[in-house]
């Protein structure tokens, strides 16, 4: 695979960070400093301008440093030896955003998505395997996107109709006469959705099997399976949804589709996130986050940026190891933050020298020194 890395990283009015300006290294970067003092607002900012989006909130005022009415960040990125320029802007008052591919704008929101793939792992992935459905369909649909690249518009197109759908079932009941039509597009829009679902749900478990064994306490079982709520035969969807016109007017959500459906998870044969010890839901994320990598990698020919906001903190001996493990196999680019950089190994580079390998870098009040 293809190496990427962000060369240069400019950070205004995010959060606590006013003003950012850093020319990460190429490898391992760690930052640290005590807590509140803006270390996961950086991993925050380079999955935004990466990705257009935030792993931590969907709304951009959030993003925005009080007071101000604009924030933006600008990466310059450096593929395989070939640099771009990506930004985005974020506006207060409209509550937007505008992204650019070296200063212009990009054919959709998917194609910025998808240029320049990192993962994140965060505490708050930790969810992922114990937390509800909506985490591992999120996880399912950043695969989708590069394995299946259609899948992004699909499913803004089934999320548009299933509100519509909704909509006119409470507004003019269930012998609404444009509900034909809305379930239409429900079927349509809604089995593309599953078959990209389960395209990366089939890559992203043939990757974390492996995984799982290599971190998790030996001859423990791991399986997984994409469970559908909806018939995938059209003429039984269809059939399913005008059934459930009534039952889903009086919930006021459909109760079939793509929006409920999961990525089941098990552990000797029991699901892992009922029965799973907090160990083995750490190694399950583990394991998962490194099959993103690998699968989106795979995909798109490229190393993914690597994030992670002080994780060591929320394992324990044995899956800090795996991961410090896992973090030595990267050949790519890596953020980490942490509170204690003395807990992380000086040769998690390998062999590298530590001028290529790894950078340190401390943040204080949202101010970042090397």
């Amino acid at each position: 695979m293809r190496p990427l890395a962000i060369a240069r990283l400019a950070v205004r009015d995010l959060r606590n960070l006013a003003s950012i300006d850093v020319e990460p290294g190429p490898r391992f970067n760690v930052v640290h400093g005590d807590n509140g003092q803006g270390k996961t607002n950086l991993i925050e900012a380079i999955y935004l301008v990466a990705t257009s989006k935030s792993f931590r909130t969907s709304k951009t005022a959030e993003m925005i440093r009080r007071g101000e009415p604009h924030a933006s960040v600008r990466a310059t990125v450096d593929e395989d030896g070939m640099r771009r320029e990506q930004s985005i802007g974020l506006s207060a008052l409209r509550g937007t955003r505008t992204l650019r591919f070296d200063g212009a704008r990009p054919p959709s929101a998917a194609v910025y998505a998808a240029r320049t793939p990192v993962v994140v792992f965060s505490p708050s992935s930790l969810t992922l395997s114990m937390g509800s459905s909506r985490e591992r369909r999120a996880l399912l649909d950043r695969v989708a996107l590069y394995v299946e690249p259609a899948s992004f518009a699909e499913v803004a197109s089934y999320q548009r109709a299933i509100r519509e759908r909704q909509r006119a079932l409470e507004d003019r009941g269930v012998r609404a006469p444009d509900l034909e039509e809305w379930e239409e597009l429900v079927v349509r829009h809604g089995l593309a959705v599953m078959r990209a679902r389960q395209t990366a749900a089939d890559a992203v478990l043939e990757q974390a099997k492996p995984a799982f064994e290599r971190i998790a306490a030996p001859g423990l079982m791991f399986a997984g399976a994409y469970l559908a709520t909806a018939p995938t035969d059209p003429e039984r969807y269809r059939a399913s949804l005008a059934q459930s016109r009534p039952r889903d007017f009086r919930r006021k959500s459909a109760s079939v589709g793509p929006h409920r459906d999961d990525l089941v998870l098990e552990l000797a044969g029991m699901a892992a996130r009922t029965t799973a010890s907090q160990g083995q839901h750490r190694a399950l994320v583990l394991a998962l986050k490194a099959a993103e990598v690998a699968v989106i990698g795979g995909a798109r020919d490229v190393r993914p940026i690597l994030l992670l906001d002080d994780v060591s903190s929320e394992l324990d001996a044995g899956r800090t190891s795996a991961l410090f493990a896992f973090l030595a196999s990267q050949r790519g680019q890596v953020f980490l933050t942490t509170t204690r950089p003395e807990l992380i190994p000086r040769d998690l580079a390998g062999d590298e020298d530590s001028v290529s390998g790894r950078v340190d870098f401390r943040i204080v009040e949202g101010r970042l020194s090397r």
